[in-house]
Formats: C-alpha cells, sequence, structure tokens
C-alpha cells in the first residue's frame, strides 16, 4: 500500500510535457478594499399635507411607483364648506342690494331727464352701485380663496419615482407641512462610507467591482465628499441598471485603494498535488503559494507570494504528465 501512494507522485514528475513558455515580470495590480455600499435614490422628497384637516382618501402605499403631479391623498376640512355657505349668503345679500341700487340708478336717470331731480343725487346713486360691485368683487376673491385653499387638500407627488415610507394612515387627523409620503426618485445610485485611511487612493472616474443580488457589477466613482463624517469619506458611484426594488439596500463593493508590484501567472500555470500548488519554472517543478486572483485582459490570473522570480520561465498550460 506504501509503494501505491508514492507511485502516483513519482509518475506525475517523470516526463512533463509544457506548452507556451512566459517569462515573468513584474506587474501594476491594483489593491482592492473591500466595503459595504448602500443604494439610494438621487432625490428624496416627502409629499407633504398643504391643508390641515382628515386624511379622508389615501390612494398609495410603500412600494408603489408614482408621476410626478399624481394626486397621493385627499384632505377634508369641514370649516372650509360652512366658510363658503357664509360667503355664498353674503354674496346674495350684497347682490340684491347692487340689484336694489342699480333699479335706483336707472328710476334717477329717468327723474333726471324730467327735470324732478338733481344731478348731485344722481352721482350718489352711482356712486352705491360702484361700491356695491366693490363688495362684490372683494367677495368673489374671498370665495376663491377659500376654494383654493379646499383643492389643496389634494397630496401631489412632488416628483416622479417610488413610494419609499407612508407615516400616515387613513382617518388621521393632519397638519399643515406634515408628511403623508416619502418618494424617492431622479435616478437610484450607490453610497459608499470608507475608512478615512484610503481616501487619498481614491479617484474620480474609478471603476468599482460590484456584488450584488443580481450578480457582478461596474460602476463609476463619479464624486467624492470633502467632509468626513465619523471617519469616514462618502463617495458616490454610478451603476448602470442598479435596480431600485430595495432602497437603502447593502451591496458588497470593492474599491481601488491603491497598486503595487506582483508576480502574475496565468491560473492554467498552478497544478495542485497532494495540498501543494507547483509551477514549472525553467524546466523544473517549484512549489509556490499563490495569493489572490485578478482577471487581467479577461485571463484570469494569480499573484504568486513566493517560489518565483523575476526573470523565470514559466510554462502556462500547467503541468502536463505522462
Amino acid at each position: 500500500m506504501r509503494s501505491l501512494t508514492v507511485f502516483p507522485l513519482l509518475v506525475a514528475f517523470a516526463a512533463p510535457v509544457f506548452a507556451e513558455p512566459m517569462t515573468l515580470a513584474p506587474l501594476q495590480v491594483t489593491d482592492w478594499k473591500a466595503v459595504y455600499g448602500r443604494i439610494e435614490a438621487r432625490d428624496r422628497i416627502p409629499a407633504r399635507a398643504r391643508l390641515g384637516g382628515t386624511l379622508v382618501a389615501l390612494d398609495v402605499a410603500e412600494g408603489d411607483s408614482v408621476t410626478a403631479g399624481q394626486v397621493l391623498a385627499r384632505i377634508v376640512d369641514e370649516k372650509l364648506a360652512f366658510q363658503l355657505s357664509a360667503i355664498d349668503a353674503q354674496l346674495q345679500a350684497v347682490s340684491a342690494q347692487r340689484d336694489n341700487a342699480q333699479v335706483e340708478l336707472k328710476r334717477g336717470e329717468d327723474l333726471l331727464k324730467q327735470g324732478v331731480t338733481t344731478v348731485q343725487r344722481l352721482d350718489g346713486l352711482r356712486t352705491q352701485v360702484d361700491v356695491l360691485d366693490g363688495q362684490i368683487a372683494s367677495i368673489s376673491a374671498q370665495r376663491r380663496v377659500i376654494e383654493q385653499q379646499a383643492a389643496e387638500g389634494s397630496v401631489l407627488a412632488p416628483i416622479a419615482g417610488r413610494v419609499l415610507q407612508v407615516p400616515a394612515a387613513k382617518g388621521a387627523v393632519v397638519m399643515a407641512g406634515e408628511t403623508v409620503a416619502n418618494l424617492g426618485g431622479g435616478g437610484i445610485f450607490l453610497r459608499l462610507a470608507v475608512p478615512e485611511r484610503h481616501a487619498a487612493g481614491l479617484r474620480e472616474g474609478d471603476k468599482i467591482q460590484i456584488e450584488s443580488a443580481t450578480g457582478a457589477q461596474s460602476g463609476t466613482l463619479v464624486r467624492i465628499y470633502p467632509l468626513i463624517e465619523n471617519g469616514r469619506v462618502v463617495a458616490d458611484v454610478e451603476v448602470d441598471g442598479l435596480s431600485d426594488a430595495f432602497v437603502d439596500a447593502r451591496v458588497l463593493v470593492r474599491l481601488p485603494v491603491g497598486t503595487h508590484e506582483a508576480l502574475m501567472v496565468p491560473a492554467t500555470a498552478l497544478t495542485t498535488t497532494a495540498g501543494l500548488d507547483y509551477i514549472s519554472a525553467n524546466n523544473a517543478m517549484r512549489v509556490v503559494v499563490p495569493g489572490s486572483r485578478e482577471v487581467i485582459d479577461g485571463v484570469e490570473m494569480v499573484e504568486i507570494l513566493s517560489g518565483l522570480q523575476s526573470g523565470d520561465v514559466i510554462e502556462t498550460d500547467g503541468a502536463k504528465h505522462e
């Protein structure tokens, strides 16, 4: 049994057949920092009540998509209906007075033609009609103000987007300025909070690697904020096709924070036997210690931490043995 365990190893190194030699030279490799990013809406705006009253209708829920200007809820202030009734009564009374004054003016004009009344009396009648016309216009304007207040009971969506939160409930009493729904819109982006020790390595325009629920994606670092909060630098990343299904969701992000020189070999050059990694270098098998893996120009490469040096000639297709 002991000879059976040794024999495969002896055979494995007996007659190697190599191809595609490669001369090792140091490469500049990007250092990546793994952090968590948070998916955020570019604009997060509350839809507020413009009128105090009772919330009689609530037409949206969390997660609904809305358009700008869409009616989200309706608020009713019953006092406005009573105010409108009072204004209508005033308008009716003044209109009746104005009709009577107009009749008196017409009678005065007829009497003036007959020489029975005076011009001064007729001017007084005209003034009375003008005053009543002004009162009617004033009351009508007050009525339009009340009508506008009643119309402001409709809570409108300030932007197009998705409803993130609805803190109010149907039947609740709300005050003017109170939030009825929170909306997120204007697009989705990724916000990062990076430890400040890595701030010097961040550059706007850098490519960012993202691991989301839908798979690997890439983004662009578009903004780095100058204010450091709680020892962290805030940065924004734009990602095409980023899902807006969950706002404030956290995703894993890899940031480029620097570079270093490394010996990189194709992943196909590695051969693993009995738990050890080997590479054929200078026509001999060497034990190596592999490090991180990177995709360079579409080829999966492995960093070699020890076992090789610059100038070594390696076989890129691994060790093929008879």
